[in-house]
């Protein structure tokens, strides 16, 4: 086994956002040395590691130069330039998550595809190049109102996704790529996160639930475990565990999906990196999803994935009404909370909705984690100056 540790081996990530922050946390601990590719000067990584590297993410030969410069090759996100990640990987570097997993995620539409090839269950869809081919189907009565559009490319957080219930909601929409799905009546939005390393072994974490906030479309409580019966938590790993072989990708997998008012699961869609779904883990697991990641990618046995305690996190985004220099009201407040732990991104300024942090609350009963975490809700205000 390559030593690792305290030694001349060098991880690169592409991304420096805050999952890379966290990530960062870990290889700090085993004293991995790291560099970080970001667009932004003012990335949440240039503080801790050890070579930062300001550059476009989605640009070939940067892209390339930066690969070629450490052992290892990893992202926290899925904007990066594939064809680069298919020539260092010709050249014998090791890129995990693969570019072949990239390919089959970055784009929503082969993704769908890819869940019905290998017979995944997931919503009825469509995929369309353009917004005229979504209208001519409409016009052709092959797609029926109400529908949910998705763009292919590009969308997070709510972002490139929209519930289209008659004409007027089309003409919004971007001219690109797209798919539309049946809109699926569901009990619970549900994730599953996978991990499996370079030699095969696979663990999944207990399930979560997603609570998301009406207007932004973002989750607002993630909640572990979910509350719902275990043999739906069983069928829900099960499916996530069918997902990760499918794609036999190396790193985390964070499986989304959908409990059906039948009881039945569909995959929504995937993210192949540590994922918002995963943070309740750093204070509430044996394992945290940053250094589950790091011990797959780097083949060393997987750790355990059991929680010790109940664990709900809640995401800190901008108030609306406030842009600018960002202000944490009366977080000392949440501070004086037991099992309240806040993480702060390290994002300078604030604007509606901008996810600028977290909070995770613990506690043995997860009721009680969860009317403390309404608690949390209702103090901390992140504002403008």
């Amino acid at each position: 086994m390559a030593n690792y540790f305290s030694s001349n081996f060098t991880l690169g990530i592409l991304g420096g956002g805050q999952l890379g922050k966290m990530m960062l946390y870990e290889t700090r601990k085993f004293d991995i040395a790291t560099h970080v590719l970001d667009p932004s000067a003012e990335a949440p990584c240039r503080i801790a590691c050890d070579y930062f590297e300001q550059g476009d993410l989605m640009d070939y030969k940067t892209v390339l130069n930066f690969g070629s410069k450490v052992d290892l090759l990893t992202f926290e996100i899925e904007g990066v330039n594939v064809e680069a990640l298919e020539k260092l990987e010709a050249e014998g570097k090791k890129v995990y998550p693969g570019s072949r997993t990239l390919r089959n995620i970055q784009d929503k539409g082969i993704q769908k595809q890819f869940y019905k090839q290998h017979q995944i269950p997931t919503a009825p869809f469509l995929v369309f190049e353009t917004k005229n081919e979504l209208n001519e189907a409409i016009v052709r009565q092959e797609l029926k109102y109400p529908f949910v559009w998705k763009s292919c490319l590009g969308g997070y957080d709510g972002m490139g996704v929209s519930i289209i219930r008659d004409a007027e909601d089309i003409i919004p929409l971007p001219s690109g790529r797209c798919l539309a799905e049946k809109l699926i009546s569901f009990k619970n939005e549900l994730a599953v996160i996978v991990a499996r390393n370079v030699s095969g072994e696979v663990r999944t974490y207990p399930v979560v639930e997603m609570e998301f906030h009406p207007e932004a479309n973002q989750v607002e409580y993630v909640i572990c475990p979910a509350r719902i019966p275990d043999d739906i938590a069983k069928k829900a790993r099960d499916v996530a565990e069918k997902v990760s072989r499918s794609f036999e990708h190396v790193g985390l997998l964070a499986v989304e999906m959908f409990q059906t008012n039948e009881d039945d699961i569909l995959v929504n869609e995937v993210a192949p990196r540590p994922h918002n779904s995963g943070h309740y883990s750093i204070e509430a697991s044996y394992t945290n999803q940053f250094e589950q990641q790091l011990r797959a990618i780097l083949d060393l046995p997987l750790g355990k994935t059991d929680s010790k305690l109940g664990g709900i996190m809640v995401n800190l985004v901008g108030a609306e009404g406030h842009q600018g220099e960002v202000v944490y009201k009366h977080i000392e407040k949440i501070l004086s909370m037991e099992g309240v732990t806040p993480h702060i991104y390290g994002k300078k300024h604030t604007r509606p909705f901008r996810k600028m942090g977290h909070v995770t609350i613990v506690h043995k009963d997860i009721k009680e984690a969860r009317k403390l975490a309404e608690e949390v809700k209702k103090t901390i205000q992140v504002i403008s100056r």
